[in-house]
């Protein structure tokens, strides 16, 4: 049966830390997520995210601090230019959008973790397995 390849990118203050609470508060979601912590979430090149489909993901999530609270101060808000338009450019290589998914998760926000992560898992899921000859 498949099970998708998720690829996540969690700023260290505040969602690597929901998903830390997530863990010690025995919350369940799916093993399927492969996280990478990063100092804030604006430091994920695009190249990080293409990188990740050409190498297996079927998709692609990013956690950072909700937009007021980034402890860069606007790192966030540059994270959600970029991502935007990634999510066009990988639409015009043929891959869809929803495979790439942005949350604002903070640091106490554990139970709101694992309900995102299940359910992009499952939205994944229902995509499919992403086929990587538009990205080779």
């Amino acid at each position: 049966m498949y099970e998708p390849k998720i690829v996540a990118f969690f700023c260290k203050w505040c969602t690597s830390a929901g998903a830390d609470l997530a863990g010690t508060s025995r919350l369940k979601y799916p093993p399927n997520v492969v996280g990478i912590r990063v100092m804030c979430s604006s430091r994920i090149d695009p190249e990080h995210i293409m990188a990740a489909f050409r190498n297996g993901a079927d998709g692609v999530f990013i956690g950072g601090c909700h937009p007021g609270d980034c402890h860069y101060q606007t790192g966030n808000y540059q994270t959600l230019k970029r991502i935007t338009l990634l999510k066009q450019m990988i639409e015009d290589l043929g891959i869809n959008p929803q495979r790439l998914r942005l949350e604002w998760i903070s640091a106490a926000e554990g139970q709101r973790f694992s309900e995102i992560i299940k359910e992009f898992t499952q939205q994944v899921k229902n995509l499919g397995q992403l086929k990587s000859e538009p990205l080779q």
